[in-house]
């Protein structure tokens, strides 16, 4: 099997050094080159042909979202960037995924090496994850999470399974969403369709840094007739309103009384994540039961699959993207592999199916 090529760009010497060796210990990926701006970078691209771009977002004479802008026009490929933890940092990594990079890798503001170190095997799945991405070419008109190394825990470290109580039906309904990979675009599609006067609450789990999910929930704000926020703990679900986890912190709804709230928790990384889809979606089985409508979208590994599985045996619908509009058809396909999908949908047919669900009683 052919190793993927991979080109590194980035300004400073000792960020290319330290990312090169952390690719030296995957066998599957060769550093074919480095470029120190994004110049230089594209007559490596044109020389070196890699498969898989690391670009830095802050480089002198041409910043990197307008180097990816004019990249993904002319010759679209696979880019992972490479940010700051800092709002200014989200802001751009933002709108570098809206431009069609894959994903990001957070660079530290101190201790670059060491943290770009101690998260290597991260790193490493990102570049191999990004090569086998859908990645396709930006529309002119498009204007200019960190996963936990460690153990693998499930959604029982947070909230306990077997404790589902009894439901009733209520006029509205609560969406939980889930995604991870690319999900930052695609959450904004589905959102763009709805209409204000919606009878449902939306609860959104995608995995993205503290520093990113307010920056996060402004933008999506602005592309939907919904509210949008980042979910705040006991603030009540109202139909209309998106609620996003922050980036830090697990998202559950419970109920109090004939209302839904967020519950915001700090337990462990569920599935290396927190926020994690596992938490939420089950605490949307145990207090929403067949209320609840669950949507997994575009995403890298497994989250969220085990709990769509007791949301769906609970009388609720399960609704996952299909790998064609996925970015990566990793936690979706995990829920059809399982047999908890009820229905497969294109990432453009998915807004209208679920006003359809939430108009049926």
């Amino acid at each position: 099997m052919s190793k993927i090529r991979l080109l590194i760009v980035d300004d400073s010497a000792l960020v290319r050094q330290v990312l090169t060796e952390v690719f030296a210990q995957a066998p599957d990926i060769e550093v074919v080159g480095t470029a120190a701006d994004p110049y230089d970078a594209r007559e490596k691209i044109k020389r070196l042909n890699p498969d898989v771009l690391t670009l830095d977002v802050e480089m002198p004479r041409m910043d990197g979202v307008t180097f990816l802008g004019n990249l993904m026009r002319l010759r679209p490929m696979p880019v992972v960037m490479v940010s700051t933890l800092t709002q200014q940092g989200a802001d751009v990594t933002l709108r570098a995924l809206e431009y069609g990079a894959i994903d990001f890798v957070a660079k530290p503001k101190l201790d670059v090496a060491g943290g770009l170190k101690e998260y290597a095997g991260e790193i490493i799945d990102k570049v191999r994850m990004a090569s086998k991405a859908r990645v396709k070419a930006l529309d002119p008109t498009v204007r200019g999470a960190k996963p936990s190394s460690g153990e693998k825990l499930s959604a029982d470290a947070v909230i306990k399974s077997g404790s589902t109580r009894s439901h009733f039906r209520t006029t509205d309904r609560i969406v939980g969403i889930g995604s991870s990979t690319g999900g930052t675009e695609a959450i904004k599609e589905v959102l763009a369709e709805l209409p204000m006067d919606i009878q449902a609450g939306i609860v959104v789990s995608q995995h993205i840094p503290a520093a990113f999910s307010a920056p996060f929930a402004k933008r999506v704000d602005g592309v939907t007739a919904l509210s949008v926020c980042e979910a705040a703990d006991g603030q009540q679900i109202l139909p209309g309103h998106v609620y996003i986890a922050p980036g830090d912190r697990h998202l559950l709804v419970e109920r109090d009384g004939a209302r839904y709230v967020c519950r915001l928790n700090d337990g462990p990384p569920v599935n290396r994540h927190r926020p994690s889809v596992d938490v939420m979606i089950r605490s949307l089985a145990q207090n929403a039961g067949p209320n609840a409508i669950g949507l997994m979208l575009t995403g890298m590994g497994d989250d969220g699959a085990a709990s769509m599985g007791e949301l769906r045996a609970g009388g609720a619908p399960v609704i996952v993207q299909d790998e064609r509009t996925s970015v990566v058809w990793g936690m979706p396909g995990e829920v059809v592999k399982r047999g908890f999908a009820d229905e497969v949908l294109p990432l453009g047919k998915i807004g209208l199916r679920l006003l359809e669900l939430i108009g049926k009683r």
